[in-house]
């Protein structure tokens, strides 16, 4: 059982950053591709970016590429996002969740009902 919280939401005027953190529970942290999705009202759950466990491979959806950050560091059980030049649209629920697998080291998958585990979500809303 993994338990993952995150951290780092809030409220910030269009052009800022904010970074988020996930810090998970559990020794098998590791081995887990982890994720970030989002979910703003009246849409889907999307995955804005999801890294792999080793970190050599990252994905980002198209609307935060060159904006958002995923990184991850195995010894703190942590991954965290860092989204700079934030926009009005970016505003929602992010959640981290991770996939238990198994995949290997440069694999990842960005469908929601492919991760296992999520946090309850943190509150990011960008002012125009």
């Amino acid at each position: 059982q993994v338990q993952l919280v995150e951290s780092g939401g809030g409220l910030v005027q269009a052009g800022g950053s904010l970074r988020l953190s996930c810090a998970a529970s559990g020794r098998a942290f590791s081995s887990y591709t982890m994720g970030w999705f989002r979910q703003a009202p009246g849409k889907e759950r999307e995955c804005v970016a999801a890294i792999s466990w080793s970190g050599g491979a990252t994905n980002y959806a198209d609307s935060v590429k060159g904006r958002f950050t995923i990184s991850r560091d195995n010894a703190k059980n942590t991954v965290y996002l860092q989204m700079n030049s934030l926009k009005p649209e970016d505003t929602a629920v992010y959640y981290c969740a991770a996939d238990s697998g198994p995949l290997g080291p440069l694999v990842l998958r960005t469908r929601s009902r492919e991760y296992d585990y999520w946090g309850q979500g943190t509150q990011v809303t960008v002012s125009s």
